[in-house]
This record gives C-alpha cells, sequence and structure tokens, in this order.
C-alpha cells in the first residue's frame, strides 16, 4: 500500500532562513535591526493576530500599537518594528531568521510592549497555527520553542551557575565556567495505525471528553530507535503488534519542546485491543467511510455529541495524517 502525506503539517512550513552564520554575525543583526520585525509572545504563549486579512495586507500606518502584518490568510501574525522595542537587538531577543531580505526576531511580552492592546486580538499556536500561512506558522513555531527554553534554562545542568543568551538567542552560556547549552528538543513518535486495506485504529485518553480521539503517540527513550518506540508505545497502549513500520513526516510540538516524529504501520484488526490502565481510556477501529464522516463534525473544538468521533484540529500532525489517510481511494 502506498501511503503518503498529502501535504506539510502545518508546523513544519516554516520559510525563515535559520542560518547559523546569521547568529554569529552580530554586525549584520545590528545593521539589519532597522527593517527587522520582532513577533511577541506573552508568558501564555499568546502573540497578536488579526483574523480575516487579505494577502497581503498591512496594518494602517497610524496604529498606535505599531502592529504590521507579517502575512496574508485567514489568520495573520501581526509584528512589531523592531525599533519600537529598542535601538539595537536586546540581549533576550531570539532571532528567528531572514525572510526577503528582513530579519525576524522573538520577544517575550513584557508590559510596555502589550499595554493598550485588545486582549481579545491575542491567540496562542494551537488556536491559530492551521490558519497561519507558511511564513507565520515557522516564525511563531520558533518564537515559541525558543523562548520556552529560554524561561527554564537560566541555570547551568553542570555547575549551576546563572546562565545567559549567546548567538542571537540560540545558546545560553553560563557565568562560572562558561559552559554553553543549547535548545532542548523532545522526539515523541506518533503513528497511525491501519490495516493496510480501509480501517485506522483511534484511542482516547481518559482526560479527554467522550467522542474525542486520535492516533497513538508517546515519548522516545534514551537510547531507543525511533522504529523501536513505535513498537513498543503501540503495544502498551492498545496491546497490539505493529509490522510495516515507515516514515510520514514531522513537525515541531513546543509544548513545551516537542519534535512529533510521524509514521504508519499495519497492525491485525482482529487482534485483541488492551487499552492501558491510565493511559488509553478507549480504543476502536473505524473505517475510512466513518472517518471521512467525522472529518463533518468538527475537530476537538466542537461539544461531543453521543457516539461522535471528533478528530484533532488542523495544527496537529495527527490531523495530517487522518486527512490523507481519508483521500486514499
Amino acid at each position: 500500500m502506498s501511503f503518503r502525506l498529502i501535504q506539510p503539517p502545518v508546523l513544519s512550513r516554516g520559510t525563515v532562513a535559520r542560518d547559523e552564520p546569521l547568529r554569529l554575525d552580530a554586525d549584520r543583526q545590528k545593521a539589519g535591526w532597522a527593517t527587522a520585525r520582532v513577533v511577541v509572545v506573552d508568558e501564555k504563549g499568546r502573540t497578536p493576530v488579526s483574523w480575516d486579512t487579505a494577502p497581503g495586507a498591512h496594518f494602517a500606518e497610524g496604529d498606535a500599537a505599531g502592529w504590521d502584518a507579517a502575512s496574508g490568510s485567514g489568520v495573520t501574525l501581526r509584528t512589531k518594528p523592531a525599533t519600537d522595542i529598542a535601538p539595537a537587538p536586546p540581549e533576550d531577543a531570539v532571532l528567528l531568521g531572514e525572510a526577503e531580505g528582513v530579519a525576524y526576531w522573538a520577544v517575550r511580552g513584557r508590559p510596555d510592549l502589550v499595554a493598550g492592546d485588545d486582549p481579545s486580538e491575542w491567540s496562542d499556536l494551537r488556536a491559530v497555527g492551521g490558519e497561519l500561512d507558511a511564513l507565520g506558522a515557522g516564525l511563531l513555531t520558533g518564537a515559541v520553542a525558543a523562548l520556552n527554553w529560554h524561561d527554564t534554562a537560566r541555570f547551568c545542568a553542570r555547575d549551576g551557575s546563572p546562565t545567559h543568551p549567546h548567538n542571537a538567542g540560540w545558546a545560553r552560556r553560563c557565568e562560572a565556567e562558561g559552559h554553553e547549552e543549547y535548545p532542548r528538543t523532545d522526539p515523541a513518535v506518533i503513528c497511525l495505525v491501519h490495516d493496510g486495506a480501509d480501517r485506522v485504529l483511534l484511542a482516547r485518553q481518559p482526560v479527554w471528553p467522550p467522542g474525542r480521539y486520535s492516533v497513538l503517540a508517546g515519548f522516545v527513550e534514551a537510547g531507543e530507535s525511533l522504529e523501536a518506540c513505535v513498537a513498543r508505545e503501540i503495544g502498551e497502549e492498545v496491546g497490539v503488534e505493529v509490522t510495516d513500520i515507515t516514515y510520514l513526516g514531522s513537525q515541531a510540538w513546543p509544548f513545551p519542546r516537542s519534535l512529533m516524529v510521524g509514521f504508519h504501520a499495519r497492525a491485525d484488526p482482529e487482534a485483541p485491543l488492551v487499552p492501558a490502565d491510565g493511559e488509553i481510556e478507549e480504543a476502536r477501529w473505524i473505517t475510512r467511510a466513518e472517518l471521512r464522516r467525522a472529518m463533518t463534525q468538527g475537530d476537538w473544538a466542537a461539544t461531543p455529541e453521543p457516539g461522535s468521533v471528533l478528530l484533532p484540529g488542523r495544527v496537529s500532525i495527527a490531523r495530517s495524517m487522518l486527512d490523507s489517510w481519508a483521500a486514499l481511494d
């Protein structure tokens, strides 16, 4: 069976150049600051967005908050002029990259940056990541991931001394010995289990309301390969053995610092399902026709009805995988 993703996961579409030389060239960073844009993310992971902005649109010149549209789609990420933040790149700013000659940075929201803004115009990555275009999705994903890491890496893991940002926010250096640490990413597998024909296995965690389902996932352990993790997690969570483990794609999931690595694998639908106590509340096989009907019922944001199957929203790689499975003939 030939199965692949029909389009990239929405959080893997970033278009900014993330070249390391950009992060090491302080003179270039200072020279580009006058035309740079800044993504401001508050402590709840929210950033200003605009809804239903026409492609290429920009905010009015007289916008008191100084926001501008970084891109245009159903939802548009709004950025600030860098010179509104500081006269030069501040120590706590993260260089996200460059696109079409413009440098994009990220900073954690401060009262002076968010005062006077309408709170209803701020949304987080989970809510709007699936609606942003490639530039906006890539910028916000990188900003959330990098800023989350800085929040939790203020002391050296080797000697306990305070650390400070380095290399335009892509490293932290400790005071005592100059040890450098870099942003952490925790790999996790996510797997669409199918029967080789038209059935797919969905499951629900105990904390999810009835009707909310997704594919199976789990974190990779130290010393474990991705494929071995797929086999172990599926066996642990629903008690079935899988074969033909095949890579599909990946995307960042910075909640707080995961990389979701997608696979598909085959299992026997006649094998008994044994949901792991405390981890899986329910597991069930559904046909491709049932999956297609579920896609018309809304996603996890909808209110479940009795007997309904609600699928993850577009921001998740799980939905990309299910959409691709549903599209097969």
